[in-house]
């Protein structure tokens, strides 16, 4: 049986007039069981209705809720020590690589600066979309948005105060947000998930912009893809050629170029197996972690041939000179493509020192210098794409399930063969004709 009183009633009752005036807000108190902990009898207690009314009605829906089971009583913590619960599930799962779980961190950093100190169970879904509209359209600093090069921003200077967070960013913002709030459902902390319906704010593009994305990612034709390892060979920085010759060569990503040890290769069946990453986002050469890579697509076993073979042949003799040199401190796990000045011989070579040395590279050549090493993989796919070998077999090969960037440097190099291929179909028919 629910019970009712009105909180801080500051009205003076009398036989003729018991109604309040002030306001005062309404509360339920209802029976919910016993407490497992003490064995006492149980109560909850919900208040700030308006009415009466209000108040019966709500303790009405909370009884049959006890009554069938499905009640849950709210916690009161805060939606910053939830997310500190919720990470250490998150990561505790064993299936959540290091490099995800920073930006995870990232994430809970901007939605705290909205949440941190309100009580999981008082955020509204008003309050949830705000914040995702704030996020597109507060001031930040230029560094503390995507990198990407597809983004407008990378033109800015660095530190510039721009206008709002990409979508990328707060799409990852939102997810995290789903998750912490679906996770605190599950474990009946909340009963509402204010992120239901919630939408990342987007800008509507120019044609201009919509022109622009329609272009190809870019990537040396083979011309240049000759020239540039003709340089890397004659004017390159030590292992500068092997480096790159891999990665024209295979297709793998420069993360997985950087784990790459001898072990992986196979000479004899002229094999290379993908199994692991680089991971260093300090780029502190003592501080490197070795992950499993990007998808469970991305094991994967390549074949190479005897070029490259010959290439990996030589650097090794050259890396066997460069560990006798420095046998008493040389890091030796292995690794094919390492640092090669005295302190930190055998470690291996971070991923932005390749970026910096193909940069030199491309300087030296006179070719397009915002080209990456991940323009590479691209190269590698248009040119297979040009020899007419299928995209299931690329994608294989590059460790991809799906890729869009790579289906479309695909479709793009292989639209001429498709007009060749009308043109000839449309001869044969005119050879038909009477």
């Amino acid at each position: 049986m629910a019970s009712f009183r009105q909180n801080n009633c500051k009205c003076i009752k009398t036989e003729t007039n018991k109604r309040c005036k002030c306001g005062a807000a309404w509360s339920y108190r209802i029976r919910a069981g016993v407490d497992p902990k003490t064995g006492k009898r149980k109560l909850i207690e919900r208040g700030g209705f308006r009415t009466k009314k209000e108040a019966e009605i709500a303790a009405a829906a909370a009884e049959l809720e006890v009554h069938s089971g499905s009640f849950i009583e709210e916690k009161k913590i805060t939606f910053e020590d939830f997310a500190k619960e919720w990470y250490s599930i998150y990561m505790g799962t064993g299936k959540v690589k290091i490099s995800t779980g920073r930006v995870r961190l990232h994430e809970i950093g901007r939605l705290n600066h909205f949440f941190a100190k309100i009580p999981l169970k008082d955020i509204t879904r008003r309050q949830y979309q705000n914040a995702l509209n704030k996020l597109k359209e507060e001031k930040v600093k230029k560094k503390e948005i995507t990198t990407k090069k597809t983004e407008e921003t990378v033109k800015k200077a660095d530190g510039e105060i721009v206008k709002g967070y990409s979508e990328n960013t707060i799409d990852g913002v939102h997810r995290t947000g789903r998750m912490i709030f679906k996770k605190a459902i599950e474990m009946e902390i909340i009963k509402n998930d204010p992120t239901s319906y919630a939408v990342v704010p987007r800008t509507q593009k120019t044609v201009e912009q919509l022109e622009s994305e329609k272009q190809i990612v870019k990537y040396l034709e083979k011309e240049e893809l000759s020239t540039f390892l003709g340089a890397a060979k004659d004017f390159g920085l030590e292992y500068d050629y092997v480096t790159f010759m891999l990665l024209a060569y295979t297709g793998m990503r420069a993360g997985e170029l950087c784990a790459l040890k001898w072990s992986d290769i196979n000479f004899d069946d002229r094999t290379i197996s993908i199994t692991k990453t680089l991971y260093n986002p300090t780029n502190n050469t003592l501080k490197y972690t070795l992950l499993t890579p990007k998808t469970k697509s991305s094991v994967r076993t390549i074949e190479i041939d005897n070029v490259l073979c010959e290439v990996l042949n030589n650097h090794r003799v050259a890396q066997k000179e460069l560990y006798m040199r420095n046998r008493k401190t040389y890091h030796n796990k292995d690794f094919i493509i390492v640092k090669t000045n005295e302190n930190y011989a055998g470690y291996p070579e971070q991923i932005k020192k390749i970026e910096i040395r193909m940069l030199r590279l491309l300087k030296l050549c006179e070719l397009n210098t915002d080209l990456t090493p991940h323009s590479l993989r691209h190269t590698h796919t248009s040119l297979l794409a040009e020899v007419k070998v299928t995209l299931e077999a690329i994608m294989e090969r590059l460790g991809h399930q799906d890729d869009e960037t790579t289906r479309n440097v695909y479709l793009h190099v292989t639209k001429t063969q498709k007009k060749e291929a009308a043109h000839k179909f449309s001869q044969l028919m005119q050879s038909l004709s009477p």
